[in-house]
């Protein structure tokens, strides 16, 4: 069953395909600019940053004109709530990738090598939860039946990202050579991180409902 706001509104639908585009290349903006920040490349992570910001900006501004076309124009008024809803959860987690590359850049964390590879593998996993979501989306305006085939895979990356932020956690608080004030930076590093996945599986929760109620 295909969403008949793409078949009629084909700009529509092209807004919407370029306003997910953003949400998810905020994900590998985040996901390499720490990779960076990590490697100590800060020219190439300020760099992320500035792309970070135009992103957030472009995002912005499709997700406004499209909010104001499904008032303006009336365009499917017995779902336009829930769209309009699940544009702002997603813009959410663009800000939330940007947020969390700018508390990088304000804080400038000291991780000691032997967590890099676990930081990176929290990232991954976060990233690929917003991926899963925006996927479900995508699905939800073109092909509502798939929205199945990859909403399944957000609740899966939470639970991996869940996994080695515990873990992550635990090590950072076992390192003796670590302050405590240092401890509790990075596990507030780890948990805001983690957190991104979290809000992707509330998304995916919400659409979860849009989906059934469009197929009553």
């Amino acid at each position: 069953m295909e969403f008949t706001i793409l078949k009629r509104r084909l700009d529509i639908g092209k807004q919407i395909d370029d306003f997910l585009d953003q949400v998810s290349e905020s994900g590998l903006l985040f996901k390499h600019g720490v990779s960076d920040y990590l490697k100590g490349n800060q020219s190439a992570f300020s760099e992320k940053i500035v792309h970070m910001v135009d992103v957030e900006h472009q995002g912005d501004a499709l997700r406004r004109s499209l909010e104001e076309q499904l008032y303006i124009k009336t365009l499917i008024p017995e779902s336009r709530g829930d769209v309009l809803e699940l544009l702002e959860a997603m813009d959410a987690l663009l800000d939330r990738f940007k947020g969390a590359l700018y508390r990088f850049d304000i804080e400038q964390p000291e991780i000691h090598p032997e967590f890099h590879e676990e930081f990176k593998e929290l990232i991954n996993y976060v990233v690929e939860a917003v991926e899963a979501m925006v996927r479900s989306s995508r699905a939800f305006f073109k092909e509502i039946s798939g929205v199945a085939d990859h909403m399944h895979k957000v609740s899966y990356w939470e639970t991996e990202s869940d996994k080695v932020s515990t873990r992550l956690q635990r090590a950072i608080f076992n390192k003796d050579d670590l302050h405590l004030s240092q401890k509790i930076q990075l596990r507030d590093f780890v948990m805001h991180v983690d957190k991104i996945a979290d809000r992707a599986e509330d998304v995916s929760d919400k659409l979860s409902i849009y989906v059934i109620k469009r197929s009553l």
